[in-house]
């Protein structure tokens, strides 16, 4: 069995409004190095629920707006040598962090849940949604190279150690007042994976059931947040593509002329 005390475990759960679904959830979560919730200016009392079912919680509130800018806020106050990213509304599997975990612990830089490859399933995806993921997911692998099964499921762990690569929205921007950063919603799923691929990161799939929603609605938009996804894909590949050109005159501005003196 996976211990998930060595290495430390950083378990992120973003929440807005999720208040009923977390006192189902919150218990669910095995004992590791700390669950932080990040709230995400909720009215419905998530933050003292989050406190009360769960003493040991560490609860802190998103500076902007989104499920993207919840994670990295999460992410810049985690500890842990691993972070798990794992979802408030009840469709993410506790049982299955150990999987997660025990991947990392085999070589792989981050494990990725997948609910298309065998031992994956979801029981709360649409048709629509079913397809649009699947023609984003085959998109980003004929754009980036990658051979992703599954674009963009928000279970994933990785180590802390390569968030610095990643190069992800700053928690704090000036004159943002609030609005919303590229990166702050639905799409920082999309902007992760990119980011792997670009980092040459080891990725490996682990099968993840995504069950339904406990109580209320999805804050998710089908539309508005796959173009947003879309819009991600192609912004990766030029980033990618411009820094790929960059590569070769950094390499050679690093080396110093043979007769330079030291």
């Amino acid at each position: 069995m996976t211990d998930l005390h060595s290495p430390r475990i950083s378990i992120i759960v973003p929440a807005r409004n999720e208040a009923k679904n977390l006192e189902i959830v919150l218990p669910q979560l095995p004992e590791v190095h700390e669950i932080i919730v990040v709230d995400g200016h909720s009215v419905d009392g998530t933050a003292e629920v989050a406190r009360r079912v769960r003493p040991d919680v560490d609860v802190i509130t998103q500076t902007r707006r989104g499920k993207g800018n919840a994670l990295v806020c999460g992410f810049e106050r985690a500890t842990g040598d691993i972070i798990v990213m794992f979802d408030a509304d009840g469709s993410a599997d506790a049982a299955e962090i150990p999987r997660f975990v025990d991947a990392l612990m085999r070589g792989a830089d981050v494990s990725k849940g997948s609910r298309y490859m065998a031992g994956g399933a979801s029981e709360d995806i649409t048709l629509h949604r079913n397809l649009g993921n699947r023609m984003l997911n085959l998109l980003t692998n004929a754009l980036l190279g990658t051979r992703y099964t599954d674009l963009c499921y928000g279970y994933n762990a990785f180590w802390r150690r390569v968030l610095p690569a990643l190069d992800l929205p700053p928690v704090h921007l000036p004159d943002e007042a609030g609005a919303m950063a590229w990166g702050d919603g639905f799409e920082i799923e999309t902007l992760l994976n990119c980011r792997f691929a670009q980092n040459r990161l080891r990725v490996v799939e682990v099968p993840s059931v995504e069950l339904s929603r406990i109580h209320g609605e999805s804050n998710l938009h089908a539309i508005s947040d796959g173009l947003r996804v879309l819009r991600t894909v192609l912004d990766e590949r030029r980033r990618w593509r411009a820094r790929t050109r960059l590569e070769p005159a950094l390499r050679e501005a690093a080396v110093e002329p043979s007769g330079a003196m030291g």
